[in-house]
Order: C-alpha cells, then sequence, then structure tokens
C-alpha cells in the first residue's frame, strides 16, 4: 500500500552521490516502500538536485525507530549549534 506520504523542502547543501560530490537543493522525507531497505515500509530521506539528474540523488532508508532516533540526535544536535552560534556572536 503506497502512503503518499510525502515531505519536499528547499535546502542548502553538498551531497555524494553516484557521480561524487554535487549540490543539494532539495530534500523530500517520504515513508514508504523502500527501493533497497528489506522492510515493508520506511522513511525514505533523498537529498537532490533534480537539475543535475539521477545521479545527484543521495538517499537512505531507515526504519521508523532508526528515524526517530536521527530525528532526536538533529534536534541535540541543532540545538548545541545555535548555542555555540549565539556565543560566538556576544
Amino acid at each position: 500500500m503506497c502512503t503518499s506520504i510525502v515531505e519536499v523542502i528547499s535546502a542548502e547543501g553538498h551531497g555524494r552521490g553516484a557521480d561524487g560530490w554535487f549540490q543539494v537543493t532539495q530534500a523530500v522525507v517520504s515513508y514508504d516502500h523502500p527501493h533497497h531497505a528489506l522492510l515493508e515500509e520506511a522513511i525514505v530521506i533523498d537529498f537532490l538536485n533534480t537539475a543535475l539528474g539521477p545521479g545527484a540523488r543521495a538517499a537512505v532508508e531507515l526504519t521508523l525507530d532508526s528515524a526517530k532516533a536521527l530525528n532526536a540526535a538533529l534536534t541535540r544536535a541543532i540545538a548545541a549549534a545555535e548555542r555555540e552560534e549565539s556565543a560566538r556572536h556576544r
């Protein structure tokens, strides 16, 4: 069953794909059938630059528990980075 759960955002950064490093312009987070992970459903995160073709894609397929742990780790790292940036600008 397809879930139709998809979130698309603009993004700035770089990712490493089949053709090497590329500029990331978009991130897509979905919950659907994975292409490679042996899971029924997965959180799929794609970092891409559609202007550069299919080689400009870095993807991750995670279990829900792994995605939750990643979300928590990102939240902690972002909070620490914001404190660091705030201290630099005092």
